[in-house]
């Protein structure tokens, strides 16, 4: 197999296409051919510093490092007892470096059949590829965490902020099959994205204080910063007395910090994709309910120029990568 991968787990070391064995499934493992990956901040972040590599280095598979988590493809070998994948299977996942595996900037990854969801033929497999990290975590914010549906639906309020980068396009679609009222915040360039999201309320911070503005349309069930940079008593301020303050930054010390302030409605969040997490976004999305914006396709080679755009924190969309 073929995986862009780093020799060492050196920061400065470069990804590079290294051929490495083929694994061969156990018990309970499925070998997929690899169509497309999702890029994802949590890839480069491993790559770099702080919890995530930190983790990685202690209870992931030993060097060569291969990085990533999202991917879609198709079954090519499953190992004994794997009843619900079979080979042929069109299939979305994640891989999970605490289970020891190994990314999925590859052609080929080796994960456990319940890391994986099938995949309808309407749903195209970059679109699929797309899903794992960023709409679980969208997912995990809204409902899990979140509990919007704890709330009565006339109190279904939900506040996305950082509505235009790829977590908040999907929460803001996830927050309207729930049926609330989303009022999301962006740049003036993307007021237009968010809108057509479905968003009831736009709030553009080119023109003021995010949340002084959002303060109008409080208080809300949910406030889901995206960007992680807002301030923590800022967004509690906004809520319901019920109501979650989740941080999709969670990997972040200023995250992990807000956790402890009383009164403990802060919730930082790493979105960890499995099958039964992933079903019900695969099935909206084959329902046309929820919708993936593709940014840019590059080959898997392109893997470090992927790595510097999704570092920009510029994109409305999704990066792929292609084997």
């Amino acid at each position: 197999m073929k995986a862009m991968a780093q020799r060492t787990w050196n920061p400065a070391d470069p990804l590079e296409l290294l051929e490495l064995p083929t694994p061969e499934p156990k018990k309970g493992e499925v070998r997929v051919k690899v169509q497309a990956i999702g890029v994802n901040p949590v890839d480069w972040k491993m790559r770099s510093s702080g919890p995530l590599r930190l983790a990685a280095r202690l209870v992931g598979p030993k060097p060569p490092v291969v990085v990533g988590v999202d991917f879609a493809g198709v079954v090519e070998a499953v190992g004994a007892e794997v009843t619900r994948a079979a080979p042929g299977d069109r299939v979305v996942g994640g891989t999970n470096f605490s289970r020891g595996q190994r990314g999925s900037y590859a052609d080929t990854v080796l994960v456990r059949e319940d890391q994986l969801c099938r995949v309808p033929d309407t749903v195209d497999i970059a679109v699929a590829a797309a899903l794992p990290v960023g709409a679980v975590t969208a997912w995990m914010a809204v409902v899990d965490l979140g509990r919007i549906r704890d709330a009565q639906p006339a109190d279904r309020r939900v506040l996305v902020l950082g509505a235009s980068g790829g977590v908040g396009q999907l929460a803001v679609q996830i927050s309207k099959m729930e049926g609330a009222f989303v009022a999301g915040v962006c740049s003036t360039k993307n007021a237009e994205i968010v809108a057509g999201l479905g968003a009831d309320v736009v709030i553009d911070y080119n023109h003021g204080d995010a949340l002084a503005q959002a303060k109008a349309h409080a208080p809300f069930h949910v406030v889901i910063d995206c960007v992680g940079s807002y301030s923590g008593a800022g967004c509690r301020a906004l809520l319901a007395s019920r109501g979650r303050h989740i941080m999709v930054a969670g990997d972040k010390p200023s995250a992990a910090a807000q956790v402890l302030v009383p009164p403990f409605k802060s919730k930082a969040i790493l979105g960890r994709p499995t099958g039964a997490r992933l079903e019900p976004l695969v099935a909206a999305v084959a329902a046309g309910e929820l919708h993936v914006s593709i940014a840019q396709k590059l080959p898997l080679t392109s893997a470090e120029e992927a790595h510097s755009l999704s570092q920009t924190s510029r994109m409305t969309g999704k990066l792929i990568l292609e084997p």
